[in-house]
């Protein structure tokens, strides 16, 4: 907290911030989708202290398939170039998060599943499980997952190769 303000300020302050990411990088995906000549729309939101871009289709999200990829692999490219667009513009970090046709928060849902799935496991055998390589959003999911089944995991290994272990109690 700088000198003078008070923590309401610093929210409100934060917050404006993080809309200001948003807006910047609505702006740069309604370019793409202009130049790429794909229909969607963009829904803006701030969730656990980042700003959530989303680009969704009211008719069939097929278009906005090219723009996940295979795996999401576009999906983590188009979030990146994002990012630098708004670090361009504020000079700042940003920790903005993309979804595209509900594919992260349909894959948010299958990694709870499996982090809770995997903690369940892990309390019957009582040895460590290792999971596949994932993302970094991908580990944060499941980590978030396997702690609130009340265990603890670490993530192990080199990029793009790191994955989660989860351990016993």
């Amino acid at each position: 907290m700088t000198e003078g303000t008070t923590p309401a300020a610093e929210g409100v302050d934060t917050l404006s911030r993080l809309e200001q990411e948003g807006e910047i990088a609505a702006d740069y995906l309604e370019g793409l989708l202009d130049i790429a000549d794909l229909d969607g729309d963009i829904d803006m939101d701030v969730e656990a202290d980042r700003a959530a871009v989303s680009i969704i289709s009211e008719g069939g999200s097929r278009d906005l398939q090219k723009l996940v990829g295979r795996d999401g692999e576009v999906l983590e490219a188009l979030q990146e170039l994002t990012r630098l667009a708004v670090h361009r513009e504020t000079g700042d970090r940003s920790r903005l998060m993309l979804d595209i046709a509900g594919f992260r928060a349909k894959k948010r849902t299958e990694l709870a599943e499996l982090g809770a799935k995997t903690a369940d496991e892990v309390k019957s055998s009582g040895q460590p499980v290792k999971l596949q390589p994932m993302t970094p959003f991908e580990r944060k999911v499941v980590h978030d997952a396997v702690a609130a089944a009340g265990l603890r995991s670490e993530s192990e290994g080199e990029e793009p190769q790191r994955f989660v272990v989860v351990l016993p109690a």
